[in-house]
């Protein structure tokens, strides 16, 4: 199967799994990037981070005209997290390939495990659900960030789980407005990387973002009809699938 299929492929799945999810876009277009389309893991996370921030700011259009973005939240959450992206954008480059796939695969599965814990806190709804807390918000979106930065991740994967979590935010809520931290923290850390994006293959990646950006719009729809509760299994369940791949690769 040719290069250009393959990214149109796997560009339509992290494409719908952003619109649908608001995250596991990086998580799934990281390893998509180097098993199938032979990427470095350093050039990978330089690639998802272009990938998922095109993609992400137009799902952040499509939630954001149903009013599924809490702005204020979610500005306070990316907010927090754009110095701590930058920084550990930086160091990311001085680590070795193994210790950032094995880093990657324990988040994925660390964010999974929490999303399939019964939580009592999901089901919060209303316009300012979750904006009370601002202190909780800033310290989760810093981390994020951090995690961002150093994975080439967008965050999503871990906001989507810490909205519904730590904010209280109905599913669809926290969906739409991680969209926004996603997109706020990969901008921060594409920011340090740009020495490395020089050497980006763009025949691929054009392919891939642009496949992306239509599954994210069909991802939205999907998002509309589907509970909040088997969306989040869902997302859980890929995730685990993915850190297991990983990190057996990261370790032989």
């Amino acid at each position: 199967m040719s290069a250009l299929i393959l990214a149109l492929i796997a560009g339509a799945v992290v494409g719908l799994a952003l619109g649908a999810l608001g995250g596991g876009g990086s998580v799934l277009a990281v390893p998509a990037l180097i098993y199938l389309l032979g990427f470095t893991p350093a050039a990978a996370t330089t690639a998802s981070l272009i990938i998922v921030t095109v993609t992400s700011l137009t799902a952040l259009y499509a939630h954001a005209r149903i009013r599924n973005v809490r702005w204020r939240a979610g500005a306070l959450f990316a907010a927090a997290g754009l110095l701590p992206a930058a920084a550990a954008g930086a160091a990311a480059s001085r680590l070795p390939q193994p210790v950032l796939t094995a880093a990657f695969a324990v988040v994925a599965a660390l964010a999974a495990v929490k999303m399939l814990r019964p939580s009592g806190t999901t089901t919060a709804t209303g316009p300012v659900a979750g904006e009370a807390r601002p202190a909780k918000a800033a310290g989760t979106g810093a981390g994020l960030g951090a995690l961002t930065g150093l994975l080439g991740v967008g965050g999503g994967f871990l906001a989507v789980p810490a909205l519904v979590t730590v904010l209280a935010f109905d599913m669809q809520a926290a969906v739409g407005t991680s969209l926004l931290v996603i997109s706020a923290n990969s901008l921060a850390s594409l920011a340090t990387r740009g020495a490395t994006t020089v050497g980006v293959d763009w025949t691929v990646i054009g392919p891939f973002t642009a496949a992306a950006i239509l599954g994210a719009w069909d991802g939205r729809r999907l998002a509309a009809k589907v509970t909040g509760s088997l969306l989040q299994r869902t997302f859980a369940v890929g995730l685990l699938a993915v850190a297991a791949v990983m990190l057996v690769d990261a370790l032989s």
